[in-house]
């Protein structure tokens, strides 16, 4: 595909970055250049102490991402695509371990790694004229953004499995059904729910945001019993700050909480 390369990132509001894909003319389609745009901005947003949480969008009316620029891909040679690789690689697990929340919000076709940037997200907001679909089977390749591992986290193995092997277009209505999506919304408001949950979200403790999304994600990867005790480390963590004094000391006093952490620049 062709069509400018460009990501931008933005402060809506107090604490919330949005990091938007704007190569609209190739509906954000995933080259080397924008893989490595991508990056830069995780990279920039992980060096931010006041971030509490970040938003994913696109400039698009058409789609979030389409996935892989085929076109560039078209002429690569072997040497090629694994030099790709490891950009994108880091191109998605750059959003995926942000210790922040991350909230994706899809309106029009997330398709392929565009699906994959979604998983990548803790919240999945989209709008009832999303599309999504891992159809890279049908291309003689599979889904290499995560898609293997985090939708079978998301939907159960067996509906992954499903729509990995058919590669099937998912409308917007039964991702909601089947768990792919959090929360729907009317067409072209995506951007404005997942602002308003990012704002409700900052409001929060930083401290405990990030511990909480720590557990949460850790604790996936082992045991029930692992994962009590992942747990019982970031519980401890929050539960002995001064975020948590302060927290009480506000809910008591009917106020909003000012959290010491913002002033210590915990990250």
């Amino acid at each position: 595909m062709t069509g400018e390369h460009g990501v931008e990132v933005a402060r809506p509001a107090g604490h919330v970055a949005e990091l938007i894909m704007n190569r609209s003319e190739a509906l954000n389609a995933l080259s080397t250049r924008q893989a490595r745009l991508l990056i830069d901005a995780y990279t920039e947003l992980a060096d931010d102490p006041q971030l509490s949480v970040v938003i994913i969008t696109s400039a698009s009316e058409k789609a979030f991402c389409v996935g892989a620029d085929l076109k560039e891909r078209a002429g690569f040679d072997d040497d090629d695509l694994r030099a790709q690789r490891p950009v994108f690689v880091a191109a998605f697990g750059g959003l995926l371990n942000l210790t922040v929340p991350t909230i994706a919000a899809v309106d029009g076709y997330a398709l392929g790694g565009g699906c994959e940037l979604a998983l990548c997200c803790d919240v999945i907001v989209a709008s009832d004229k999303a599309e999504f679909a891992l159809p890279e089977v049908g291309l003689g390749l599979i889904p290499g953004g995560g898609g293997t591992q985090l939708l079978p986290r998301r939907i159960g193995p067996n509906r992954a499995a499903e729509l990995i092997f058919s590669g099937r277009r998912v409308d917007a209505g039964e991702a909601f059904r089947i768990g792919l999506v959090d929360r729907l919304v009317p067409a072209g408001t995506a951007r404005d729910a997942a602002l308003a949950l990012a704002r409700d979200i900052a409001a929060k403790s930083p401290l405990s945001l990030r511990a909480a999304k720590r557990a949460l994600r850790q604790g996936l990867d082992g045991t029930l019993s692992d994962g009590l005790v992942i747990e019982g480390d970031a519980w401890a963590e929050a539960a002995f700050s001064t975020d948590r004094r302060e927290g009480i000391e506000a809910f008591n006093a009917r106020r909003p909480p000012r959290w010491p952490s913002w002033g210590a620049g915990s990250r």
